[in-house]
């Protein structure tokens, strides 16, 4: 068994694509209405049609995951993140761990939790 994909839910799935081209470099593989599969395996999946389909209500901010992505120069892509998205809301800015992986946590448009560390 391999996973293939982890999808996440969003308000304007246009915007969120944006976001992470922006900051990330993921591009368009597929779309399917709705539906939008990005390179390295991250879906955008539109939160009408998520509800829809779970008959649940969609909880941002729940803090019960986390995409993770590695960064060299941690503090170029700072600069890029405060100069794109300005009221970007963080969980915890630029810190050093114990083991001296430095570190940044924020939000994406919708909620969803991102850690943005340099390689370990």
């Amino acid at each position: 068994m391999k996973l293939k994909n982890i999808l996440i839910v969003v308000k304007d799935i246009e915007k969120s694509k944006r976001f992470y081209h922006d900051l990330f470099g993921l591009d368009l593989v597929h779309d399917h209405d709705g539906n939008m599969i990005l390179t390295e395996g991250l879906v955008l999946q539109d939160e009408k049609i998520w509800k829809k389909f779970l008959g649940k209500e969609i909880i941002p901010k729940s803090n019960s995951c986390e995409l993770y992505f590695e960064e060299q120069d941690i503090e170029a892509f700072i600069a890029n993140l405060e100069k794109l998205y300005p009221g970007v809301q963080y969980v915890n800015r630029l810190m050093t761990h114990n083991w001296g992986q430095k570190v940044i946590r924020f939000y994406d448009l919708d909620g969803n939790l991102i850690e943005v560390g340099t390689p370990m």
